[in-house]
């Protein structure tokens, strides 16, 4: 039986993780739940749960989860030392690392050293600091398993091959709530980039969906992980998310994953590996493979990618501007203090202006470092630009 540490229990892939869990009640056991402030939604699931560690964002939420839960075996705590409880409790075995941003960078990080299993559906974590978890991993032997559904295709497609025969890797892209429609970006609302035609995701990614640049993530992801040059990583729009992705090898076979869109499968894989759980999702056939679409991406309209792929190539700590910038951005974006179209401009400009991070060496210390400058450089350049509207 798998002994879970779920981080994010009340984000979207806490709760398809959640699911899961109940679906197998013989295979999983929730160790530790952590969350942020929805005290209410994880009170329901400590009381069905009963997890030994449950952690949230600060004490307030603590105090008032103790209010709801009472007492009962559980521990409940808050901040980074409850993640470290949660994530690195002796009963855990595999760690779901389902919260979005890098709060628990420095907890999953040390999970991987002590050699437990980590699914990862946290883009920036491996966008950051991938190089620190594959050598951790390799030095451990921890299991590292992509929970996103390209980067599980792609682990898939590559099982039983030989890494040195792959020509390249082909990631899918639906293309967002603007693909194929002529958008004033500067005119985009907040309502307008969570409209996602596919995928029921939280705030933050959907917002990375509509720039594109969840797949610029995806990029340096599946750089890192599979240890492929940026160069060798390609992006195809399907709006029907039924192939996830492709391999490509040398003597030009190309494997492609295909299924439903719905994060519960990638999410048991990782939990289950190499076994597989039954499910109640599949495709219908031939229904759901008529009409399949496949394009290339507007790399003039969403830029991203391009931009991903060159902070990829240079690399050092220059991931973690990008991952700093772009995520406060969009914090910025959903609170209406800047344009859509800034998103990507500024996150650019602070590429741009702090490049020099690519010469330095991969730390988990500089990386913490770099996230927190570029979060400061972006909130100097965001009050600038509120000073001027109200000249």
């Amino acid at each position: 039986m798998r002994k879970i540490a779920l981080q994010g229990s009340t984000g979207s892939i806490g709760l398809s993780a959640l699911e899961v869990v109940r679906s197998c009640p013989e295979k999983f056991q929730i160790v530790s739940l952590m969350a942020g402030k929805n005290v209410d939604l994880l009170a329901e699931q400590v009381r069905e749960f009963k997890p030994a560690v449950v952690s949230l964002e600060g004490e307030e939420e603590a105090e008032r989860l103790k209010s709801l839960v009472g007492p009962g075996p559980w521990e409940i705590l808050w901040g980074e030392e409850g993640i470290l409880a949660g994530t690195l409790h002796d009963e855990v075995d595999t760690v779901l690392a389902g919260a979005s941003g890098v709060s628990c960078l420095r907890a999953n990080l040390e999970a991987v050293k002590r050699g437990k299993r980590v699914g990862i559906a946290n883009k920036e974590l491996l966008v950051a600091a991938g190089e620190l978890f594959v050598s951790e991993a390799k030095k451990s032997g921890a299991l590292l398993i992509p929970v996103d559904s390209e980067h599980s295709a792609i682990f898939q497609a590559l099982a039983g091959h030989d890494r040195g025969g792959v020509r390249r890797i082909v990631l899918t892209a639906s293309g967002g709530p603007f693909h194929g429609r002529d958008v004033d970006f500067s005119s985009v609302t907040v309502e307008d980039a969570l409209s996602h035609p596919v995928w029921k995701m939280g705030k933050k990614i959907t917002v990375d969906s509509a720039t594109m640049m969840n797949k610029g993530y995806e990029l340096i992801e599946a750089s890192r992980l599979f240890e492929v040059s940026p160069e060798r990583v390609d992006v195809l729009i399907h709006p029907q998310s039924i192939v996830h992705s492709m391999v490509e090898f040398v003597d030009g076979s190309l494997i492609a994953h295909l299924g439903v869109p719905d994060m519960k499968i990638p999410i048991a894989f990782a939990l289950s590996f190499p076994e597989r759980v039954e499910l109640c999702r599949t495709l219908s056939l031939p229904e759901d493979l008529n009409g399949l679409e496949f394009s290339l991406p507007r790399y003039d309209k969403f830029p991203s990618v391009p931009l991903a792929r060159e902070v990829a190539m240079k690399g050092g700590l220059l991931p973690s501007v990008l991952v700093g910038a772009n995520d406060r951005l969009v914090e910025h974006f959903l609170e209406g203090r800047v344009a859509f179209s800034d998103i990507y401009s500024l996150t650019e400009r602070a590429v741009r202006e702090m490049e020099g991070k690519a010469s330095q060496p991969v730390t988990l210390e500089g990386v913490e470092e770099t996230i927190s400058e570029a979060v400061s450089l972006i909130d100097r350049i965001v009050s600038g630009m509120e000073r001027s509207r109200r000249v």
